[in-house]
């Protein structure tokens, strides 16, 4: 088994990861994107996950970048503050490794030390096994099902909302999460 070493994403990993995603996004129905981002967008995106004082990690492998996870805020409204989702991709190369495990259970971690209390799991497509697997390894549950929400190489598919509580007081409302931003716009439920 190889080494996975975690750690921080930087600007210069943005290619690796615009690659990795590129991939899911030509290939599978985890990403309802049907055009891969420019690496300009995707730093775009990672810099507005790290403005508001949210994680965005990566693992490597041999030196190679394996996968990438972050967490985002839930929905924009004030009252979702204690509650982020997850996006993990790993490269096809590293899947059924560990990286996913490492890099979901890392993020967990940090989302509960920044004082987050819930983390949901928008999961593209209800055939993706990895993903559902992997989150419920690591404590999420199945709250939802969308059914037919979006289309991508001619195929309906659905989203599965999977959900966990972070911490011990996953119930007790507290002071707002370590960097938290109130959001610009109030759009959504």
């Amino acid at each position: 088994m190889t080494e996975i070493r975690l750690r921080d994403a930087e600007l210069a990993d943005m290619p690796a990861v615009t690659a990795i995603y590129a991939h899911h996004v030509q290939t599978g129905y985890g990403s309802f994107e049907e055009i891969p981002p420019a690496v300009e967008e995707m730093v775009r995106r990672r810099d507005q996950v790290l403005a508001r004082g949210l994680p965005w990690r990566l693992a490597e492998c041999d030196g190679r970048v394996a996968g990438y996870c972050y967490a985002s805020p839930y929905h924009a409204r004030s009252a979702y503050r204690f509650t982020v989702q997850d996006s993990i991709y790993i490269d096809e190369r590293f899947v059924n490794r560990g990286v996913g495990s490492a890099l979901l259970t890392d993020l967990i971690g940090r989302c509960t030390d920044l004082g987050y209390r819930q983390m949901i799991a928008v999961i593209g497509d209800s055939g993706n096994e990895g993903s559902l697997r992997l989150h419920t390894r690591l404590g999420f549950r199945t709250i939802g099902q969308a059914v037919n929400v979006g289309i991508k190489f001619g195929r309906w598919l659905d989203l599965v909302l999977m959900q966990r509580a972070l911490g011990e007081h996953a119930d007790v409302p507290a002071a707002p999460p370590v960097g938290y931003l109130p959001p610009a716009d109030q759009m959504g439920p």
